[in-house]
């Protein structure tokens, strides 16, 4: 699924949420969740003892919860046991809490936020500019990922114009254009930083994003000029595209003495980064 690893904050204590593009839901962290409603030291505990209390009594809600790789408090991604908000208001059900209540509602504003989001683009990029933030991301780099985000749908506009299908092809003509400039696949490009799962745009450098952006604005103008009909004109097109912001970066390195593209990835700099197990 394609999923969005979001901070959401509840009475200045943070939950772990992911937002399912597919599925259109929320998943919330089942521990973040236990914290705030428990004030427990040691929430992790309290829910694996409410966990297993609860498959006892052969609570399908608990059967149905399943895990995702959230960022952990050391900065590494680990396994979570997640919920979506109609399994998430069963679970605090069996959690005696005062702020149950209030997390409800909480609950629902985040729901219906994200439905005013999907209905207004400009909100979400405000959102987005919020977490962002919230992350710790410099502002000179927020303003330039927001960008690239205005940049690379009005690519993507262009190659459902001329006919490309989403998906693979989308995705094989993105490899064209980041191969061209960068000498790497996307893939390839996201093992040179060591990434695994996360975003390679999330994690380029302003260096890297304004080639990228310099790449997919030029195949979109190309693109416009030259109107290619079907996935095999538009691969030329993203190839041409491409050799713009690489002669861009050969200029770049031949005045700077080194390269553009970096192992450096841009949440080097936040508090906490890397990949771990479970927690």
């Amino acid at each position: 699924m394609t999923k969005r690893e979001i901070i959401k904050v509840f009475e200045e204590r943070k939950v772990r949420t992911v937002w399912d593009d597919k599925e259109e839901k929320w998943y919330f962290s089942i521990v973040d969740v236990v914290a705030v409603l428990t004030d427990s030291a040691d929430a992790a505990a309290y829910w694996r003892k409410l966990k297993q209390r609860l498959k006892q009594e052969g609570n399908e809600t608990v059967t149905n919860c399943h895990g995702l790789k959230m960022r952990a408090a050391d900065g590494k991604m680990r396994m979570t046991d997640v919920a979506d908000t109609e399994q998430l208001f069963r679970l605090i059900q069996s959690i005696p809490s005062p702020k149950a209540e209030p997390f409800k509602q909480w609950m629902a504003q985040v729901a219906a936020l994200r439905l005013e989001q999907m209905q207004d683009p400009e909100m979400s990029i405000e959102q987005a500019i919020a977490d962002y933030r919230r992350l710790g991301y410099s502002e000179q780099w927020i303003n330039r990922r927001v960008k690239s985000i205005e940049v690379r749908k009005e690519l993507t506009d262009e190659w459902q114009r001329s006919g490309v299908s989403e998906g693979v092809e989308y995705a094989t003509l993105t490899d064209i254009i980041t191969r061209e400039w960068s000498g790497m696949t996307t893939r390839q490009y996201k093992r040179h930083k060591g990434l695994h799962k996360e975003s390679l745009r999330d994690n380029m450098t302003n260096v890297e994003l304004a080639l990228n952006m310099l790449a997919e604005a030029s195949t979109t103008e190309i693109s416009k000029e030259k109107n290619p009909q079907g996935f095999h004109e538009s691969a030329q097109v993203a190839q041409e595209g491409g050799s713009v912001a690489a002669a861009a970066r050969r200029q770049l390195e031949s005045k700077t003495g080194k390269s553009a593209i970096s192992s450096e990835r841009a949440t080097d700099c936040l508090p906490g980064s890397g990949d771990g197990g479970e927690e």
